[in-house]
């Protein structure tokens, strides 16, 4: 880096090695209560850095993107996702935007198998009843679950997660549906079999799992004509984003035994996820860590000062989506 290093504003907490490296680098504002700004602070805190890495818990709408200074070139997310950021204003801004792919795929994966196993053999109601000391009996009928291997198995987005998913998923011996934007090419397949339409992957799926971006156009995907497609007594996975799902509908989906079962690592609203799907005994849910995992964390901290190293080097950032 040149002497008068870039200034740089991590938003949240990052991983020490993130931030050791970050701090090496550039002149760096960091956040070391770990604190959610709002979006006048956003634009605030904007007047005096070059650049931002935030999480996806910090908003670049049209409005904060209009507000922000002109001295920012680059937002670096730490994340792959970037439905908090409104691509098409921070482009006509002249603001760069990057993500961090790849590096979290294996967690994210790893995350969807804890919850479908979770999901389907009612590892949540056994853990509560163990704990609270109200195991007194067993019989042949006791907790009984659903099995996983031999079934159908239906990703919803064949991207990176999604096939690292099925990856992990070909040692229970499940026949393997796929819907995608485009077919992938035979050895991506790996044998998984493709659908050309959502509508017509769910009535194969006894179990679903969801790794597709969140974009006007899957807002509430999984709504109430889509849920009633799949085989009663299916199994709903979700650790993509929250959007995906109309959670009134998976509720209805649940109560009634359309559904056995669902695994949830996100939600409409985060933090907090929703009170009426807590309520259910039927549901496992976890609080957004999919990639919750330190060589992860390290990983995509790296990611993206990869990029920020690339745009003030004059390179173009690895990563690069406006």
């Amino acid at each position: 880096m040149a002497a008068n290093k870039p200034v740089l504003w991590i938003t949240r907490k990052l991983s020490d090695a993130t931030e050791a490296r970050a701090a090496r680098d550039y002149d760096v504002r960091l956040n070391p209560e770990d604190r959610v700004f709002t979006s006048g602070e956003i634009v605030a805190n904007s007047a005096d850095v070059d650049a931002i890495l935030p999480c996806h818990s910090e908003h670049f709408d049209a409005d904060v993107t209009a507000r922000m200074s002109d001295r920012v070139k680059i937002i670096a997310n730490h994340s792959v996702g970037v439905d908090h950021c409104d691509l098409n204003a921070l482009k006509a801004k002249g603001v760069v935007v990057t993500n961090t792919p790849d590096v979290l795929s294996d967690a994210t994966a790893e995350i969807a198998l804890l919850l479908m196993l979770a999901a389907a053999r009612r590892a949540g109601e056994g853990d509560r009843l163990v704990r609270a000391g109200q195991w007194t009996s067993w019989s042949p009928s006791f907790m009984v679950g659903t099995q996983m291997t031999g079934k159908r198995l239906g990703i919803v987005g064949m991207g990176r997660v999604g096939r690292a998913f099925a990856r992990l998923i070909q040692g229970f011996g499940m026949e393997i549906h796929y819907y995608n934007r485009s077919r992938l090419a035979p050895e991506l397949e790996n044998g998984a079999i493709y659908h050309a339409t959502v509508e017509d992957l769910l009535p194969h799926s006894q179990f679903v799992s969801l790794h597709c971006p969140a974009t006007p156009e899957t807002t509430n995907l999984m709504n109430r004509q889509r849920l009633a497609l799949l085989p009663d007594g299916a199994i709903l996975v979700n650790t993509a984003r929250g959007t995906l799902v109309d959670e009134a509908a998976l509720i209805e989906a649940l109560q009634s035994g359309k559904l056995a079962a669902a695994g949830l690592d996100v939600f409409q609203v985060e933090p907090g996820g929703n009170p009426e799907l807590a309520k259910l005994d039927n549901v496992f849910m976890l609080p957004h860590i999919g990639s919750a995992t330190r060589e992860t964390r390290d990983a995509m901290g790296f990611r993206a000062l990869d990029n920020l190293d690339a745009y003030f080097a004059g390179k173009e950032p690895r990563d690069r989506l406006v």
